[in-house]
């Protein structure tokens, strides 16, 4: 069979992103979104080989009813394709320290998944939902779960614990985790290769920004430090999560200001970041639209996220020792040459010199090097999470 189809299912708290990929070139013969779970406007949008095509789903879906609709619906009207499915891969956000690498899932792996839920309280349980409807729908078919803390595990323990009491690690494996894994060793591999450098010899600060952000410092191929935390609250700013922040703030919150621990938490989570700060959108386009206007709080909004984003890839490169480039990617790092523009003017003790056309260039799926042939590195690299998950799938199934 000349084709290694899987099939990635990635179950966000409200949302399916689904893709069929080859996994030996990374091409999607179908690709789609399943979106706004719960609401009147629940739909479906999907491409088959280039052709677009969508679907309302009805107020009542949720997770299984999209999935079903993606077995009977697409894959049914496309026999061809589903009859070469060899596996499906699952994102998953939080492994803890039970997983540090892909696994085939069985009902060890479901019941670690489900333990690790309290640290990913909004994916963990939609992705246990997605992996529950593929096996009922696949039933022949071997599933794989790609977690996104599988990368970081290679983390130092001085980049990784807390400077809480220790027995909150031994005990309960309070540490930092980051996140975006998958994501951030698909750019080490990439950038290796744009480079014309190994792996084993290639340092990079690699910025995936989109509604979540993280930063991590890769050496010789492995993560050695990374913005997010336990949980995916910590590091920069980003759509709504606040990031860092005085953990004072929450006592002050609810012993002063009279906040619950809940309200606190949306606060935190769904209030902050862009939106919190601007007052308009969390949506970085639509603060770049209030920049351009002159909106105050658009302009501070803007100016925190590039500064914070600055500051983190300045500090990574402690752990590295040498940098050969940074690499941005995801939503905002692959289509924002605004705030890249910003961020790497924020470092010129680095030596970076923007090429404005080179930076425009890099949009809409277009990656390349940002910066002057003089200087240190800074290049765009399109994200393909889904690329690494069929990968994986195929690699564990053969």
């Amino acid at each position: 069979m000349s084709n290694k189809l899987v099939l990635v299912l990635n179950c966000g708290s409200s949302s399916l992103k689904f893709a069929v990929i080859d996994a030996l070139t990374g091409d999607d013969q179908i690709s789609g979104l399943a979106e706004c779970f719960g609401l009147e406007d629940s739909r479906i949008k999907w491409k088959v080989n280039g052709q677009k095509s969508e679907a309302s789903l009805g107020a009542f879906t949720a997770h299984r009813e999209a999935v079903e609709y993606i077995v009977k619906d697409i894959l049914g009207a496309h026999p061809e394709i589903a009859a070469e499915i060899q596996a499906v891969g699952h994102r998953v956000v939080h492994g803890g320290e039970k997983f540090t690498r892909s696994v085939v899932i069985d009902e060890t792996v479901i019941q670690g998944i489900e333990d690790c839920a309290t640290l990913a309280p909004l994916h963990n349980p939609a992705h246990l939902i997605g992996i529950r409807a593929a096996q009922a729908s696949f039933p022949t078919l071997p599933q794989v779960a790609v977690f996104d803390t599988a990368f970081h595990q290679t983390m130092p323990e001085k980049a990784y614990i807390y400077a809480l009491p220790y027995k909150l690690y031994r005990e309960n494996a309070i540490r930092r985790y980051g996140m975006h894994g998958t994501s951030h060793l698909f750019i080490s591999r990439e950038a290796a290769a744009a480079l014309g450098k190994d792996e084993a010899d290639t340092n990079i600060i690699c910025a995936h920004l989109g509604n979540g952000a993280s930063v991590t410092a890769i050496k010789g191929g492995k993560s050695v430090d990374t913005s997010m935390g336990l949980t995916p609250l910590e590091g920069l700013v980003m759509g709504t999560r606040c990031g860092d922040v005085d953990p004072s703030v929450i006592f002050h919150l609810v012993n002063r200001l009279g906040y619950t621990l809940d309200e606190v938490e949306s606060v935190l989570n769904k209030q902050s970041g862009l939106l919190g700060i601007s007052e308009l959108t969390n949506d970085c386009r639509g603060i770049e639209e209030g920049f351009e206007s002159g909106h105050k709080g658009a302009t501070l909004a803007l100016e925190i996220f590039c500064y914070r984003l600055a500051k983190y890839i300045a500090s990574y490169t402690v752990p590295l020792e040498r940098l050969d480039a940074v690499v941005f990617t995801g939503g905002i790092g692959e289509n924002s040459d605004l705030i890249r523009e910003k961020v790497l003017n924020s470092l010129a003790i680095f030596n970076f010199n923007v090429d404005k056309e080179r930076n425009a260039a890099a949009r809409f799926g277009n990656g390349g090097k940002i910066t002057t042939d003089e200087g240190t590195v800074a290049m765009v690299i399109p994200t393909n999470e889904e690329w690494v998950i069929a990968q994986d799938a195929i690699e564990l199934t053969k």
